[in-house]
């Protein structure tokens, strides 16, 4: 039996697409539901042209229902991956997925982390302290914005003269090269 992701996204959707590339013909692992609380995020035409099925929510579905749960569970969904997705998970999903939500950031958790710290906001801040170094957490999902246990980070040098675009570029090469690999290993540790 295959073993099934879900992937959550509000935006563009890169590295929902590079999961998407990574199991196109994977015998064994396939993206099988993408869902987010955007109608006009991206990731839906990247979800369509791989021909995977997604779902838009609101945030009435998603905390005071069961329906999305209910939806992961008829998929027999094995595994729920984050890939820039902006809600907080709310704590009845985590309490059916226990140590099965992966999220990506880009900063060097703990630093630049929580309540409104996403995409460029969380570079400008890496930008503004002066940093030398920024990099990327991949890390578990617990019921706290970027509080869960890590599993990877990668970092990458900032430049002095390197603006908004060249560090948002280094950190997203930093996550297209690490996240498909480190969700890989842990989607097949899970017994089906």
């Amino acid at each position: 039996m295959k073993k099934r992701i879900a992937i959550f996204a509000s935006g563009s959707g890169s590295n929902a697409q590079k999961l998407m590339e990574l199991y196109k013909k994977s015998p064994d692992v396939e993206i099988a539901l993408v869902l987010t609380n955007n109608p006009d995020a991206y990731v839906l035409q990247r979800a369509d042209n791989f021909e995977i099925p997604s779902h838009i929510f609101d945030k009435k579905e998603f905390y005071q229902t069961d329906s999305v749960i209910d939806m992961l569970k008829n998929l027999e969904i094995d595994l729920i991956v984050l890939a820039g997705f902006l809600w907080l998970i709310p704590k009845n999903l985590i309490a059916e997925y226990p140590g099965r939500i992966i999220n990506i950031h880009p900063a060097l958790l703990p630093k630049y982390g929580g309540k409104g710290m996403y995409g460029d906001h969380v570079h400008h801040a890496v930008m503004a302290a002066g940093e030398s170094e920024g990099g990327i957490t991949i890390h578990y999902v617990d019921e706290n914005y970027d509080e869960g246990e890590y599993i990877y980070q990668a970092r990458y040098k900032i430049e002095k003269d390197d603006n908004l675009e060249m560090v948002k570029f280094k950190g997203q090469q930093l996550e297209h090269q690490h996240y498909p690999r480190i969700i890989d290993s842990i989607v097949r540790k899970i017994k089906k």
